[in-house]
């Protein structure tokens, strides 16, 4: 039984802890809401975009159509290179055209699959990055050292899909996007602890927005990515 000194430091150790535990579920609740909000603004804009032959005829008919596609990829270099140096509220507006963006390139996506397959999709995606986010986050294992192979799993997967842009082959691609699923399956379950681990870094209000953000973004990636190489292997094509 512990008495005196040795109770007060007992009781003060476990508040703190209670203090970090709160503390924490509200910093990954605010993550997984960024995430949230941006993928419902995607595809939002994603539906409308889909549906408006006007729209398509403007963005996907004219050379419009690589700034939609390539913009979103220079947001993310952006915002990964200069979030530090940007206000709160400058990085979160570049979020959300981020994600706005995205919305315009997933049309395509829209346009190319039935509605039925792409919601049956959407929600597999989700179910299964709920329950690899739910393992990143409660594991006590490191998966720190996971990083370097997915990293080099994505890169060794973007020379694939370049390769196969020239071969076509059928085959190629359903090995591709079966593989892509694996990637950012172990790349969701990563990203989770590697968020979590950087809450207990202690920042100022400022820099913990930031830092969510920046989590949401990557965690906003790799549900996307999932989604898309389900797509190609689950989805029913119009």
């Amino acid at each position: 039984m512990a008495f005196g000194p040795e109770r007060k430091v007992m009781s003060q150790a476990q508040a703190q802890t209670a203090a970090i535990d709160v503390g924490l579920r509200a910093y990954m609740l605010r993550v997984y809401n960024y995430m949230c909000v941006a993928l419902a603004l995607s595809g939002a804009v994603a539906f409308v975009v889909s549906t408006s032959p006007a729209m398509q005829q403007a963005i996907f008919g004219t050379p419009l159509m690589w700034v939609v596609f390539l913009a979103p990829l220079g947001l993310v270099f952006f915002l990964s290179a200069r979030i530090n140096k940007m206000s709160a509220s400058a990085a979160q507006t570049t979020f959300w055209i981020f994600a706005a963006l995205m919305g315009m390139s997933l049309a395509s996506i829209f346009i190319a699959y039935t509605p039925e397959s792409v919601t049956r999709v959407f929600f597999i995606t989700a179910g299964a990055f709920a329950g690899l986010s739910l393992v990143g986050y409660t594991t006590k294992k490191d998966l720190s050292g996971m990083g370097t192979f997915l990293f080099m799993g994505v890169i060794g997967l973007v020379i694939a899909m370049v390769v196969n842009m020239f071969l076509g082959s059928s085959m190629l691609q359903l090995g591709i996007s079966a593989i892509g699923v694996l990637i950012f399956a172990g790349l969701t379950a990563y990203d989770t602890q590697k968020i979590k681990l950087m809450y207990y870094e202690g920042d100022s209000a400022e820099v913990a927005t930031k830092k969510s953000i920046m989590g949401a973004l990557k965690l906003y990636l790799d549900f996307l990515n999932m989604f898309i190489f389900l797509m190609h292997i689950l989805g029913n094509r119009n």
